[in-house]
């Protein structure tokens, strides 16, 4: 297959996927290695944005994701008369960059750090997609552990955790952890 063909072809997989697919799945559908995987993938997004495609690549950790720019979106929302959701309370954030930050965890570790019940937090944030249930801790009840998901990276923007802001070092600076967790959020954030 012609280097024009293979772009092509990776890209009407990852339009008729509408999900993220990893880089060890496209080697395996073209029969090709996973560092030839990510050099089309650069490939194919250097070519949509040299296109002034509505369309992007996004990188998900180890896997990738065809979505339409953000400068779109009003258009979009307009287009299918989506209506605005409820966008995340302070508390949501606060338990998210918990999560994020120290995953996994438990829901007693969070409630612990927030020093209030976190149960119904932690349900609308599963709810949303941007935290699941990552197995048990191995102690007495078994506890659930919590992590954050691919949709709480392409809703922050992030392309694997390390992207997150570094936090402060001082235990004397004012900054929460929620506060750093906000700075990489979309401005109009809704999930």
């Amino acid at each position: 297959m012609k280097n024009k063909d293979l772009l092509s072809a990776f890209e009407a997989v990852l339009f008729a996927s509408g999900e993220p697919m990893s880089i060890e799945r496209f080697a395996q559908i073209f029969e090709i290695s996973p560092d030839e995987v990510i050099e089309i993938m650069d490939e194919l997004s250097q070519k949509l944005s040299k296109n002034n495609s509505a369309t992007e690549i996004l990188r998900l950790e180890n896997m990738y994701q065809l979505a339409t720019k953000t400068e779109f979106a009003p258009y979009i929302k307009k287009a299918f008369d989506i209506k605005r959701k409820t966008p995340l309370s302070s508390a949501a954030l606060e338990v998210l960059a918990v999560v994020a930050y120290n995953q996994p965890v438990t829901k007693a570790f969070i409630e612990q750090v927030r020093g209030v019940d976190c149960s119904g937090v932690v349900t609308t944030l599963i709810e949303k997609g941007l935290i699941e249930e990552r197995g048990r801790l191995e102690l007495p009840g078994k506890p659930l552990l919590y992590g954050t998901t691919k949709n709480f990276l392409r809703c922050f923007e992030l392309n694997d955790l390390n992207g997150l802001p570094p936090l402060p070092k001082n235990e004397g600076d004012n900054a929460d952890i929620a506060e750093q967790l906000e700075l990489v959020a979309k401005e109009e954030y809704e999930a």
